[in-house]
């Protein structure tokens, strides 16, 4: 079969009456690697046609795409047929050019609406994604299934591995202590974590971990009870899951916190709570210590001798630690000590040798794997 040749002086003009409509052309069908030559012309009705001596195919003009620019030629594809290509001369006549596929400079629907319009457009989309994004954990983490909640708990939980102290002394002493701040009938479970860092964490699906580190710093029961409470405050008021999406972002609904325990925990330390939050959690700690009559004093002096330790700037930078994602140590001892009430005899918490036992619990299981942060 004859082939036609590539350069500009083989493209054949048709008659002048239909040089409007009609442009020599090549083309490869889709189906076999066969070079056709003949005429493309429009129809007047939305339909294109390609004829030669030993090819003919019809198609809609719709189903045309825009290729590329060639030197001197036009390359088209058809969207219905992926190896069909459709080659042109570069200059074809105004009435034929009309019906093609324009060259898209930006994308189909940003050279339909033009650049300008478009770019607002996408600057109030952008905008809208942001905003979205900054409020998502806000509006979503209250809205967690409680079991896949139970689910991203467990694995972090996991991720500690062999660190949570047991005895059952010590762990006696913690249930004591926090069936006094958690009167609720479904318990939240506490355990205490053998790692230094003085910290305590509210984990999602009712969990709370104090960190020994923590547990050494206290000077008295009512001191634990006041952290213990606050970390409850956060599980009650279902404030968890908002601040790990903030932490973690929506993967943690997809991994469930499947990170190892150095880079799980780590997060978790550096996890932190709206003010509102913080302060709905210090709310919480002090109406259940109200209730269950633990004097308030125990937590206030806490904050006190970390405020005097650490310095009390919020802006500051912070050691790893409770205190860094919490609200001023200063102006929650004076909130502390504000809700102690006059001439009020409180009872201990916990006794002298319970108290020991939970401070103790960690240095006395055999079992407990140490921390290493390297």
């Amino acid at each position: 079969m004859e082939k036609a040749c590539s350069t500009p002086s083989t493209w054949a003009r048709s008659e002048p009456m239909e040089d409007a409509f009609q442009t020599a052309a090549q083309w490869y069908d889709g189906t076999n690697a066969v070079r056709h030559s003949g005429t493309l012309s429009w129809d007047g009705r939305g339909r294109f046609t390609l004829a030669g001596p030993e090819a003919r195919d019809e198609f809609d003009a719709a189903d045309l795409r825009f290729g590329e620019i060639r030197p001197e030629q036009r390359v088209y594809h058809r969207a219905s047929v992926p190896d069909f290509r459709l080659i042109l001369p570069k200059d074809i006549p105004a009435g034929l050019a009309a019906q093609l596929p324009a060259k898209s400079d930006y994308g189909a629907w940003v050279d339909k609406l033009g650049l300008g319009k478009a770019a607002a457009i996408f600057g109030v989309v952008s905008a809208a994604a942001v905003a979205l994004f900054l409020t998502a954990p806000d509006w979503l983490g209250p809205r967690i299934p409680p079991a896949w909640e139970r689910q991203i708990g467990e694995a972090m939980v996991g991720d500690f591995g062999g660190r949570i102290c047991h005895t059952p002394a010590g762990d006696a002493a913690l249930a004591k202590l926090l069936a006094k701040v958690d009167p609720a009938e479904e318990k939240v479970r506490a355990g205490v974590a053998n790692m230094a860092m003085v910290n305590a964490v509210a984990l999602p699906g009712g969990q709370v971990m104090l960190f020994d580190g923590l547990v050494q710093q206290a000077d008295s029961p009512e001191e634990l009870a006041g952290v213990l409470a606050h970390e409850v405050g956060h599980v009650r008021e279902r404030h968890v899951m908002t601040a790990l999406l903030r932490q973690f972002g929506l993967s943690i609904l997809l991994a469930g916190a499947d990170s190892g325990v150095t880079n799980g925990v780590f997060g978790l330390a550096a996890m932190g709570y709206s003010r509102d939050a913080e302060r709905e959690a210090d709310d919480y700690a002090r109406a259940r210590m109200a209730q269950s009559n633990i004097s308030p004093m125990g937590a206030a002096g806490f904050f006190e001798r970390m405020a005097e330790s650490q310095g009390d700037n919020e802006d500051a930078p912070a050691v790893i630690g409770w205190l860094a994602s919490h609200p001023s140590s200063g102006e929650r001892a004076e909130a502390y000590r504000a809700a102690a009430e006059e001439d009020t005899d409180y009872p201990p918490v916990l006794t002298e040798a319970e108290f020991a036992a939970l401070k103790s619990m960690c240095a006395q299981d055999p079992d407990v794997e140490e921390f290493g942060f390297f």
